[in-house]
């Protein structure tokens, strides 16, 4: 996991697109932007068809269940989410 990780928090994903075959751009509720490399998690069946990058970009973030999730019901805890992705770096804080 990564260093910059929050331990015990309830994180919660509120916009998600996909980037690429399989990484996604997060936003979380603290309006941080993350970005995450999905590939470690497809393993067991409901993750399979994750692996088309047709039906990975249909991921969706649900309020409900406060993270992503895909047509088949498929779906990641957004605190692992959090711990496994990076800071986002826009263009303006790459310029300073």
């Amino acid at each position: 996991m990564h260093e910059d990780r929050v331990e015990s928090m309830l994180h919660e994903v509120r916009s998600a697109y996909p980037v690429g075959s399989h990484h996604l751009i997060l936003e979380f509720e603290t309006g941080e932007y993350r970005v995450v490399d999905i590939r470690p998690f497809l393993k067991g069946p409901v993750f399979e068809p994750l692996k088309d990058p047709v039906f990975f970009r249909q991921v969706k973030a649900d309020p409900d269940v406060r993270t992503v999730v895909w047509p088949n019901g498929a779906d990641i805890c957004p605190d692992v989410l959090f711990a496994e992705s990076v800071p986002l770096k826009l263009p303006e804080e790459l310029e300073a």
